[in-house]
């Protein structure tokens, strides 16, 4: 096996090929190169070096990925015949997946490599753009651009956006983050004679008719304060304001205690949004839910027990491990053995269920009364502490009505109450066996109440009566009105 010697052509024209490697192509009688569209293969044809290309590579694949592992197997094939010369663009180590990848056979001692090195467009696109990377840059490849790795407060370089399809995709990744005119700068050919900066509305992007192989994009720092709104770092830096110092004094002597009213109120809030099928209200009411979890995260770092940071881990490690069938190797059939494998993590997590443990010990404290009956019945039917069919439900239910009326007509109020509530725990039994969801149920009720009582109010207010002035039987015809409006919508 021969060895394959990398050499860097820069990212200019032959004025600034280093001396050195410039001497070895000189020497060399079998060197390839990923592309012949650059500069410096030009310049070196003319005074007789010759070059194997691997253009051609490029249309017999379908993605980058392809084309890269493709140049490479042609590689070790040609080193077996001997020693050989690789050159790419600019530096071997920047922006050359072709090279990491030769650099992974050599590990496995495929092959021998040695490097000469080169000059990398980097330096002539700090200098074409006047930017100190210092100051923060991240440079990243056009071809997988990923949304949520954008560090927007950073002088951004995207590379290898060498046509105007990737040029499409790196746009609409970037207007996920960005306004569509935010200006950025279309960088090509820096450094050499053919060096072009091109400033345009990201929109236009993929307008541009000069993009090649030789195109990088830049991004320049977000400045204006309310394009980072959206950062999940500048909420944390907001509420940690909040709470600092100089913040508000009604959000620094808040605790997990005060907030927990706050809590209820607003996931209420977003369970009303969510029924009204609002989604400009259900943004703004789960902003106020991730405001109470922001405000949580923060009392618990003031305090020096935990952070936002531990609180996202925790909940992504959780995932991770409760959904083995989309994260391992586990495969399940249908959601429901998706449920019944989540409940036997939860008890491996517990190390199995404590004997003396009750089954309905994981139930939360607090919860909507219906809810907690519902959550309760379902835990009591995992054992089959359960009805299989509905008929001794219904039984059920009308003996519980007829030992309410007994309590009603001995005007014991202790009793009558807790008569009412096996009666209201029945129902909560009949809607499970029919899956309603006896909260949910309720709530539409709430709902459907208010439309009809505010209806009834808005009438009585066109009269120019007031509800107290009138007979119930009155009150009740306009109700009656109300139904008959919203059956014909």
């Amino acid at each position: 096996m021969g060895k394959i010697t990398v050499v860097g052509l820069g990212a200019g024209d032959l004025e600034q090929l280093p001396l050195g490697i410039y001497r070895h192509l000189l020497a060399q009688n079998k060197i390839f190169v990923r592309t012949m569209d650059h500069p410096v293969i030009h310049d070196l044809e003319r005074e007789g070096v010759r070059f194997h290309a691997f253009d051609s590579t490029y249309e017999e694949h379908d993605d980058f990925e392809q084309v890269y592992q493709s140049i490479v197997e042609q590689l070790l094939t040609r080193s077996g015949e001997g020693d050989l010369t690789y050159a790419v663009p600019g530096h071997p180590f920047v922006a050359e997946r072709t090279v990491q990848l030769l650099v992974e056979k050599e590990k496995n001692h495929d092959i021998e490599l040695a490097f000469l090195g080169g000059q990398s467009f980097l330096d002539a696109m700090y200098t074409a753009l006047r930017i100190d990377p210092i100051e923060g840059c991240q440079i990243v490849d056009g071809t997988s651009l990923k949304r949520d790795e954008i560090e927007l407060q950073h002088h951004l370089i995207i590379v290898q956006v060498y046509d105007a399809m990737i040029a499409s995709e790196v746009k609409l990744t970037l207007m996920e983050r960005l306004p569509d005119d935010y200006e950025v700068t279309i960088a090509t050919a820096v450094g050499s004679r053919e060096e072009r900066l091109t400033t345009v509305p990201l929109y236009q992007l993929d307008h541009e008719t000069t993009l090649n192989n030789l195109t990088a994009v830049y991004v320049p720092p977000v400045q204006e304060e309310k394009l980072l709104y959206g950062e999940f770092n500048k909420l944390r830096d907001v509420i940690s304001i909040l709470r600092g110092p100089d913040g508000c004094p009604w959000d620094q002597k808040q605790t997990h205690q005060s907030l927990k009213k706050y809590f209820l109120e607003e996931v209420h809030e977003a369970l009303e949004a969510i029924d009204e099928e609002d989604d400009d209200h259900l943004i703004e009411e789960l902003g106020d839910v991730l405001l109470q979890v922001m405000l949580h995260a923060q009392i618990g770092e003031d305090d020096g027990y935990f952070s936002i940071r531990d609180v996202i881990f925790a909940v992504t490690e959780k995932m991770i491990r409760r959904h083995p069938h989309v994260f391992g190797e586990v495969t399940v059939n249908d959601a429901d053995e998706v449920v019944s494998n989540w409940d036997e993590i939860k008890k491996m997590e517990k190390g199995q269920l404590n004997e003396k443990e009750s089954l309905l010990t994981s139930i939360p404290k607090g919860l909507p009364a219906l809810m907690e009956a519902n959550m309760v019945q379902k835990k009591a039917a995992k054992v089959g502490f359960d009805w299989d069919e509905v008929a001794p439900i219904w039984a059920k239910l009308q003996e519980e009505l007829d030992e309410f009326l007994v309590e009603v007509k001995e005007g014991n109020t202790d009793k009558m109450e807790k008569e009412l509530g096996d009666i209201l725990f029945v129902v909560v039994n009949l809607a499970r066996f029919y899956k309603i969801d006896s909260e949910q149920a309720l709530l539409l009720t709430n709902h459907k109440f208010r439309r009809r009582f505010q209806y009834i109010e808005e009438v009585v207010m066109k009269k120019g009566k007031n509800m107290t002035d009138m007979s119930l039987t009155e009150l009740d015809e306009i109700w009656e009105a109300a139904k008959k409006l919203e059956n014909k919508n």
